[in-house]
């Protein structure tokens, strides 16, 4: 047995137990997911909120935007509070004054410190007691809890409408006036607001710990991480450190057995003929370059909300465009633009590996074309609509706003994706058959190829497996199924295939060991990656067992990752083997940034966060985008810029590059990634870290917090890097620009 046979065969069996694995845990979670009563009423009787309210509360909360608009149980945007943390902390405070003017006659401010530490210790007990019944569906409460939530609710109701005593904290929120639209709809969300935070401090039955892993970390109810957060945390490390030891011992002993071939005297790919089909990819590029300057255009309303709150400079932006709006659009159209660019790559080189354009295909790829364009225009639309509040909650989730990070558009704007892809997939099949028919040296590759481009058709399915009530344990577990698996999985196998595709194309790598290091890499991604899903699950209603299983297998994400060096020095020897390569340069100099920026920002701020003990205190603050930002722009939006100019150098052969433009656009970009990153993400991120161990998670994201002056500095920090950042995209569209309306031969 070959060893490319072998490879194939450890694939298959990865893939099997590890999704296997995968759903069998998803079966657990929905077992194990925190109950949602049928009502809660006090000990004297009184009903404080039922099951409808709760769900129809989620409803409305999706609608303003959801986790674009503040988070829940962490997970969401980072202006606003959780409003998980923020309620519990509220309800504890309120509690203990209650309990203070009972006992002492005062508010539990002015009592003395061992007047206070006695209150608490008497509180944790009472707010961390399961009271619910299973058998009734019924949560009972005391009546000093009903009142404390009260208050709470009192208090939300305030911010969330137009009440001019909430008007300072809409501001520090970045909330319109008016965010919910009625006092119902008001009263409702807090009562989504309330379980949240109730599944927050509630031991599971004969447990002491909380469904939610004692999230977020808040000592006054006795919050705190877990022994088996510390215990996985320190198992995590010990995977990485073996899996690294591992691929590195692999790699010493297979790696360069067979010698690069001798480059050809003249580019192959000059030859190329270009097809209709790939003629019409060219609208692809162009429309990914106008999503990318428009999020960013969005990126900088975004951000400035942070210093102004419902102000652009002056003018009340908010009331156009409220934040959870733009952040939104900007969010989205990160994935939009970088998928597009990825989907254009495909069904541009397609054809191009088998030598065959099918009938009909450049129709194909026009209609796709206009379907995707439908698709932003008509989601986007739809949530201005429900951020507004004009749409009404009966249409809210199939029209609207899901209010999902990442996935946040209508369930009819997903479901036509969904088909889209499956139109991408069909119009990739028939242009690969025939290669994928013969047998020769590519065919490993070719095979692998498709089955990305199968995985990434399909798996987008996993966002249509929750419905409009769908626990939000679950909603969870499937939402990450998309983006995880989808998007920091399968598109980076479907990367790794095309890219070396195009060397061996090239002359660069032989076809046999590019097809070996494609399989190993595959296998080495998907071992990590798979389970690794679990490490965005620690907090979100699950169970221990998901935080052993996704400590440890995130740890290996970052394995692969150890010899990025000797992969970005590889890179760089093939644009040196010849010097018709140099036609190539900037193509393969993003590629690089793409191997620098997997080191940085996915391997180093990766594994900053993704340890239990460290998401614990981490999770939601401003280290998540800093990961999030040098990850998904770094490895994936420069990886998608070098596949478009692969791309376009081959539908502009004969047009002169401007190198200068390129290489200009090459620098402003990664230097005003590394400045936003260094200036404002990391600085931020470690004062809220600091923040939250002195005094809890919810202090973090306060705007008693989130309202200093340090914090508007580093905000304003921002801007040299975000120019610098933006100078770099219009220099990348005018490059592209100058080659179809001015081009030089």
């Amino acid at each position: 047995m070959d060893t490319t046979k072998r490879l194939w065969i450890g694939l298959g069996l990865l893939l099997t137990i590890g999704f296997g694995v995968l759903l069998w845990m998803g079966g657990e979670i929905h077992r194990q997911q925190p109950p949602i009563p049928e009502k809660i009423v006090s000990e004297g009787g009184k009903t404080v909120f039922t099951r409808s309210d709760i769900e129809t509360g989620r409803t409305v909360w999706q609608s303003i935007g959801g986790q674009q608009l503040g988070s829940i149980w962490g997970h969401g945007a980072l202006v606003a509070p959780d409003w998980s943390a923020d309620w519990l902390h509220r309800e504890s405070e309120a509690w203990l004054d209650l309990r203070a003017k009972a006992q002492y006659g005062k508010d539990f401010g002015e009592l003395s410190a061992g007047e206070q530490a006695k209150l608490k210790a008497e509180l944790q007990p009472d707010i961390r007691s399961n009271r619910f019944d299973v058998a009734t569906g019924t949560l009972t409460i005391s009546e000093e809890r009903a009142e404390a939530i009260a208050t709470v609710a009192n208090h939300y109701e305030s911010v969330f409408s137009s009440d001019p005593a909430g008007a300072s904290l809409r501001e520090t929120y970045a909330m319109k006036e008016g965010t919910v639209d009625t006092a119902e709809h008001r009263r409702q969300m807090g009562a989504f607001f309330f379980w949240t935070s109730w599944a927050a401090v509630t031991n599971r039955p004969g447990q002491e710990v909380s469904y939610t892993n004692n999230w977020p970390y808040d000592p006054t109810v006795g919050n705190q991480a877990t022994s088996s957060t510390f215990l996985w945390t320190v198992f995590s490390v010990l995977f990485m450190i073996a899996g690294i030891a591992l691929l590195g011992w692999h790699y010493a002993v297979y790696h360069g057995r067979e010698g690069s071939p001798t480059p050809p005297a003249t580019d192959p790919l000059r030859g190329l003929t270009i097809t209709p089909s790939m003629k019409a990819t060219a609208k692809y590029f162009w429309v990914v370059l106008a999503l990318f300057l428009v999020q960013i255009l969005l990126g900088a309303f975004t951000a400035h909300f942070q210093v102004e709150g419902q102000n652009f400079y002056g003018f009340n932006l908010a009331e156009v465009l409220p934040y959870s709006l733009t952040r939104s659009w900007h969010t989205q159209l990160a994935v939009l633009w970088i998928a597009t660019a990825w989907l254009g790559t495909g069904l541009y080189i397609a054809p191009a590996i088998s030598g065959v354009e099918p009938k009909f295909q450049r129709a194909g790829v026009n209609f796709l074309f206009t379907c995707l364009l439908i698709i932003v225009v008509g989601a986007f639309t739809g949530q201005w609509f429900a951020v507004m509040q004009k749409l009404g909650l009966a249409n809210n989730f199939w029209f609207g706003h899901q209010g999902w990070e990442y996935v946040d558009i209508g369930r009819f704007w997903q479901a036509f994706l969904f088909v889209g892809l499956m139109v991408w997939l069909l119009l990739m099949g028939r242009a690969l058959w025939p290669a994928l028919r013969r047998k020769d040296e590519m065919s490993s590759i070719v095979g692998l190829l498709f089955l990305s481009t199968v995985a990434i058709g399909m798996f987008y399915a996993a966002g249509l497996m929750w419905g409009e009530h769908t626990h939000l344990s679950m909603v969870e577990y499937w939402r990450w199924w998309v983006v995880h698996l989808w998007v920091e999985g399968f598109f980076e196998v479907f990367a790794v295939a095309v890219m070396s595709f195009l060397f061996v194309k090239l002359g660069l790598v032989r076809g046999k060991s590019a097809t070996i290091n494609v399989l190993f890499a595959t296998i080495v991604f998907m071992a990590g990656g798979i389970l690794g899903t679990f490490h965005h699950l620690y907090f979100t209603g699950t169970t221990t067992a998901v935080v052993a299983l996704g400590a440890s297998f995130s740890a290996l994400e970052v394995v692969p990752l150890a010899l990025i060096g000797i992969e970005a020095y590889e890179t760089w020897s093939h644009s040196k083997a010849t010097p018709w390569m140099a036609r190539y340069q900037w193509p393969i100099m993003f590629f690089i940034a793409v191997s620098f920026w997997n080191l940085v920002g996915a391997g180093l701020f990766g594994f900053l966060i993704n340890t239990p003990l460290a998401l614990y205190y981490m999770q939601g603050l401003n280290l998540t985008p800093l990961h999030g930002h040098t990850a998904l722009f770094g490895v994936y939006g420069m990886l998608g810029i070098g596949l478009l100019l692969f791309c376009i150098r081959g539908l502009k052969p004969d047009v002169e590059w401007n190198g200068k433009l390129l290489r200009n656009s090459f620098w402003t970009l990664n230097i005003g990634l590394s400045l936003m990153a260094l200036l404002t993400l990391l600085p931020l991120g470690l004062l809220q870290l600091n923040a939250a161990l002195e005094h809890g998670y919810w202090y973090a994201r306060s705007a008693e917090f989130m309202g200093r002056p340090i914090i508007d500095l580093l905000i304003w920090m921002r801007v040299p890097g975000d120019t610098i950042f933006s100078i770099g995209a219009v220099l990348l569209a005018w490059f592209v620009l100058r080659l179809w309306v001015v081009p030089k031969r």
